[in-house]
């Protein structure tokens, strides 16, 4: 049974349909729907069910779902181990969005150029969610927020960057009083329902300041933008650059202590790839070290 083929079954169900999994597995529809009548006559049963363009997993194929994922980790794992002397093999990492746009690409930078052998999966996503697949295993490592809760004994935790809340204000508001800032101009919150806007929500009620709401939302970059534009203030993490080019926008200090907004990596330490994490960690510090606050 070529592994090939369960990997185009089990992208066929992640994309729901046979173009989106050609245009991810780079082949032709035709070819995807070729490979997976392969794999239903070897197997003797069907897999997809198909209504026009979209598709669906059957009974059976939902039975084998799971086990073909874990199967086909395992085919990936073979090149680590086989390589244990070199350092080589895919490392599946997870990124929130925070560090995916701005710690990320300087730690790989460094990461590629000292060990070229190493192929790197990158999946998007949101911490709580990132923190359970690192703790499944489907992923090694995971650059995260730090989490609001205890860790499994079979993960480690490791800090990167510490981020202190500030006031984002407009340019001309420059040396205003950020509590001031915070009572009197309208509100551009960070959402609540993110760890980081959970934090910013308890300053403002640890030191008694009401806000006049405007926005809520989860995407700092905008938030930097609407602040531009005018639209409000807003009490954020002082996040890691690059942001937005052209934006006429100053942080300020907040004048009492404040939760921080920690990011950093959690990993597995079940992984077969641990000697890849840790070469990612120590790049990590490495770039966090060089790179301009």
């Amino acid at each position: 049974m070529e592994t090939q083929f369960l990997n185009t079954f089990v992208t066929v169900v992640d994309r729901g349909s046979m173009a989106a999994a050609a245009r991810s597995l780079h082949i032709t529809p035709a070819a995807v729907a070729q490979q997976i009548r392969t794999l239903e006559r070897e197997l003797g049963a069907p897999l997809i069910a198909r209504a026009g363009r979209t598709v669906s997993v059957t009974e059976e194929g939902a039975r084998i779902l799971q086990r073909a994922r874990d199967l086909l980790r395992n085919v990936a794992d073979l090149r680590s181990v086989a390589n244990e002397s070199g350092m080589a093999g895919e490392l599946r990492l997870g990124a929130c969005p925070t560090a995916l746009g701005g710690l990320l690409p300087d730690i790989l930078a460094r990461m590629v150029v000292k060990f070229p052998e190493i192929n790197v999966f990158i999946k998007p996503g949101y911490s709580a969610d990132l923190y359970g697949a690192v703790e499944s295993g489907d992923l090694d490592a995971a650059m995260v927020l730090q989490a609001p809760f205890s860790l499994p004994k079979t993960c480690d935790w490791q800090l990167l960057r510490e981020e202190p809340l500030v006031v984002l204000a407009p340019a001309r508001l420059a040396g205003s009083d950020p509590h001031q800032l915070l009572r009197e101009e309208p509100l551009i919150r960070y959402d609540r329902h993110e760890w980081g806007g959970r934090q910013a929500d308890e300053y403002l009620r640890t030191n008694g300041i009401v806000p006049r709401e405007r926005f809520e939302l989860n995407a700092l970059n905008a938030i930097a933008v609407m602040v531009d534009r005018g639209l409000g203030v807003s009490l954020v993490p002082d996040w890691a650059k690059p942001w937005p080019e052209g934006l006429s926008v100053v942080s300020i200090p907040l004048p009492e202590p404040g939760e921080p907004r920690r990011i950093g990596m959690v990993w597995s330490r079940a992984s077969v790839r641990l000697r890849q994490v840790n070469v990612l960690l120590e790049e990590a510090r490495t770039a966090l070290l060089q790179s301009p606050q």
